[in-house]
């Protein structure tokens, strides 16, 4: 049960936030999700169970509330809170603006800390060797000899980070870091840890620190996946003693499978494999030869049964008859049982080799650590070290999903190869699973202290049905489920125009229509946003409007031609000077894109957003569903447009006194037997329906 005490914190909280904000605004909405996560978490609803699903509409102070309805719960129950975004954007609003805020108004002191994947980090052992010039293992681990300019930039950094006048973290480096030289020198879990104490003081291991004493931890879905994947608990907090707020978790499916799947190329790790051999007994020198000569002997005898084995395999994909993409998905996941027996073979000496590079290593390491070989000295042949077990860990992967049997009633996993070019004889080998429900529920979801799962866009066509089958919840399982509209007045405020176009989308002629149509809805507008299906039908109509757009003195801001934040500046920048704007976009620009007031009056749509299932996973998905009886346009297909309609619809207003008009340009909405579930779950525009 809620304590009086942390209805009182939380009470107090509030009035404190009402007396912080001149002009604040209390909102019934914003209230109860309030209430709803902190008796959830305390178990009001289902002590076993305590996992809320909301969707938020825009407006009702989202973040705000479940900082309210979370942190003073967390603070007198010894929990750690985990908010777990999808962009950079949301993130640095609760870093820069939301968390000082509300630390400013809470009752009891907290900490809180912004994580980054190690990714983000510089070693700064790396960076020091490499940053010296030549003969320090470059051209044996990245092919190249760096240019004099590569080599001064590592210097830059180095002086800086030396001078503590840059903290190691990429992302405020001042100037764009190549990546190139970035794969150079970023920090890895092989070489940069506690065991060795000139890695004590790298980037990420101080970064690492906070993370364990902040009391707030804000990270994104590819971090927390990350910990999760390492068994939850080693970067973040323990599950079991963390409540985790996932903002932005229609995102989530996605970057959880992303993270399951693995992919390889032959003729790129057959190469690696060379490079390792011709490096096998340096390492085990380094590791004394004495104790090492088994290792040395498994990991060589491995690598030169390995590389025939690849060889074979790339033999037999050659015959397989491929898509104009160049890809060949093996149907229902299942690998032909040629190429299943050598994918055995295979898995069970990768296995072998990656167990003996990682026991020379580990006999690296102890020397290092007892003194008897110096840091300074061995920090390159580290370096070598983690890129070789990095490369076979993922090669490693590959190779146990290829033979990973199917489980139950769980969708296969999707196997597909892919051949790098047309002159090319190397293949990419692809494995990814279909569904992660299970996982996420293994990981996260029943060993959670709690979880709130919110977004303005979790349901589809009304239902949260697809969502929870995304990630592995259930309506009837005791999950919480929670609908909080926007508190914006739709009906007076903005309107939805269905116009009585000539042509669908699917079309031959819809594209050619589309100038003339978009002039006609552009005419008196000052501030508009048109979002189109493709990239070519995008570039194709800005080049017949250009001209046209010009002579009327309009500005034409187009996704591509200039990066996200300059493209939208200008746009933002003819707005404040009154001057007509018009951005173009694809789907990309159809959320996480804030135009509110006059920089955003105008939304037109061209077509409703369907996905055609063309990459591999989906089509792999739709046949996984096809085979159970079921309908995967009706199942996949639909609900997902709707999300994403609904998310391209959520452009228009942004605060409480917006106004505008949106055009949907697809008459599919009104006469496809679909199209008014789709209608129906966007918000309650005023419409506009035009017929012949």
């Amino acid at each position: 049960m809620l304590s009086l005490s942390v209805k009182k914190d939380i009470r107090n909280c509030y009035e404190n936030l009402r007396g912080k904000l001149q002009n604040f605004i209390s909102r019934k909405a914003q209230n109860y999700l309030v209430a709803e996560l902190a008796k959830t978490f305390a178990g009001e609803y289902n002590a076993k169970r305590r996992i809320l699903v909301a969707e938020a509409g825009t407006g009702i102070g989202k973040s705000m509330a479940y900082l309210l309805g979370t942190i003073p719960y967390a603070l007198s129950n010894n929990k750690k809170v985990v908010i777990s975004t999808a962009t950079v954007a949301l993130q640095e609003q609760l870093i820069d603006k939301d968390l000082p805020l509300f630390r400013s108004i809470v009752t009891k002191e907290f900490s809180f800390v912004l994580a980054k994947g190690r990714q983000r980090y510089c070693c700064s052992q790396k960076l020091a060797i490499f940053s010296q010039g030549e003969n320090h293992g470059q051209q044996t681990l990245f092919g190249y000899r760096p240019k004099k300019i590569e080599l001064d930039l590592m210097s830059s950094l180095n002086s800086a980070y030396s001078k503590g006048k840059w903290n190691g973290d990429r992302d405020t480096w001042p100037r764009p870091i190549p990546d190139l030289i970035w794969q150079s020198i970023v920090a890895d879990k092989h070489t940069c840890h506690f065991g060795l104490s000139s890695h004590r003081d790298c980037p990420f291991v101080k970064a690492r620190k906070n993370f364990d004493n902040a009391d707030v931890v804000v990270a994104n879905h590819s971090f927390l996946m990350a910990d999760l994947e390492l068994g939850g608990g080693v970067i973040l907090p323990e599950p079991e003693q963390t409540l985790y707020i996932i903002d932005e978790a229609h995102h989530l499916p996605i970057v959880a499978r992303d993270f399951s799947a693995a992919s390889a190329n032959l003729v790129g790790t057959t190469d690696c494999l060379e490079k390792l051999n011709l490096s096998a007994l340096k390492f085990a020198n380094a590791a004394d030869i004495k104790c090492s000569s088994h290792f040395l002997d498994s990991l060589q005898s491995g690598i030169r049964a390995l590389i025939p084995n690849l060889r074979t395999v790339r033999d037999m994909l050659s015959t397989m008859p491929l898509n104009k993409d160049g890809i060949f998905r093996f149907q229902d996941g299942k690998l032909p049982e040629s190429l299943f027996l050598e994918s055995k073979k295979i898995q069970k000496i990768t296995k072998k080799v990656n167990y003996a590079l990682a026991k020379l290593h580990d006999l690296v390491l102890g020397r290092v650590k007892i003194g008897e070989l110096s840091t300074k000295m061995i920090n390159p042949l580290l370096a070598e070290f983690s890129f070789f077990l990095q490369r076979l860990e993922s090669f490693g992967k590959v190779w146990t999903l290829m033979i990973q049997p199917d489980f139950g009633k769980e969708a296969p996993l999707a196997r597909w190869i892919r051949k790098c070019s047309e002159i090319d004889t190397d293949f990419v080998i692809n494995v990814s699973p279909l569904e992660i429900g299970r996982r996420l529920d293994k990981q996260l979801w029943s060993r959670a202290a709690g979880v709130a799962l919110m977004s303005a866009t979790l349901r589809a066509l009304n239902q949260f049905g697809y969502f929870c089958q995304q990630v592995g919840l259930d309506e009837n399982d005791g999950t919480r489920f929670l609908v909080l509209p926007s508190p914006f007045n739709y009906q007076e405020n903005a309107m939805l125009v269905v116009p009585n176009v000539s042509c669908e989308p699917q079309e031959e002629g819809f594209t050619d229509m589309l100038p003339e149509v978009l002039l006609y809805y552009l005419e008196g507008q000052t501030a508009s946003l048109v979002l189109f299906s493709s990239y070519w039908q995008m570039k194709h109509v800005a080049e017949k409007l250009r001209g046209q757009i010009k002579k009327n003195g309009w500005n034409l801001h187009v996704q591509g031609e200039a990066s996200r934040t300059v493209t939208l500046n200008a746009h933002r920048r003819c707005c404040k000077e009154e001057r007509v704007s018009i951005l173009f976009g694809t789907g990309s620009f159809s959320e996480g894109i804030d135009l509110p007031s006059k920089q955003l009056t105008n939304l037109i749509i061209t077509k409703i957003p369907f996905a055609v299932p063309t990459s591999p996973i989906e089509e792999a998905y739709a046949e996984y569903i096809e085979r159970r009886g079921g309908n995967p346009f009706m199942q996949i297909t639909v609900p997902e447009a709707s999300r994403r309609l609904i998310q391209s619809a959520g452009r228009l207003l942004r605060k409480e006194h917006d106004s505008g008009r949106v055009i949907l340009l697809d008459r599919r909405i009104v006469n496809r037997h679909y199209g008014k579930e789709l209608l129906d779950s966007l918000p309650p525009f005023k419409r506009i329906i035009e017929y012949p």
